[in-house]
């Protein structure tokens, strides 16, 4: 993830490994360093959402909190499970990007381009400031 800079916060890139499994409702996300050291696991469940790290575990109200406090900018979660299986997530509006030739749509306030969706890469970006860059590269097992 890229944080682009703003008059009052340097830009900042955030380099991990994630393995997310089960879906918006029940799940985990596993956040790993680029040589593989866990740094966090996020769980979820109806009526519990918490963070387990080395100090131990926080609890959120929701996922879009939990993402704000470990990534520092706010990520759609629930959207992501639809956006990384190359489809806009059910739960908001979408349109299709202006060109067709970048393949992809726009869904709350990003555009998720699926230019490179048949070699498992996807990028979604935020044009709200600041902007914010995630890019995903998929194991596809």
């Amino acid at each position: 993830m890229k944080v682009d800079p703003t008059p009052s916060s340097p830009s900042r890139n955030v380099a991990a490994t994630f393995d997310l499994q089960g879906s918006p409702e029940q799940g985990r996300l596993d956040l790993s360093t680029p040589l593989g050291t866990v740094l966090a696991q996020a769980k979820w469940a109806p009526g519990k959402v918490a963070l387990v790290t080395s100090q131990g575990e926080t609890r959120f109200a929701n996922l879009d909190e939990l993402a704000r406090e470990v990534l520092g900018e706010s990520v759609p979660v629930a959207a992501l499970f639809d956006w990384l299986r190359g489809r806009p997530w059910p739960g908001a509006p979408s349109t299709p990007t202006a060109a067709p030739a970048e393949k992809g749509f726009q869904q709350l306030g990003w555009v998720v381009s699926l230019a490179h969706f048949d070699e498992g890469l996807i990028a979604a970006k935020r044009d709200q400031a600041p902007t914010v860059t995630v890019r995903a590269k998929l194991d596809r097992q």
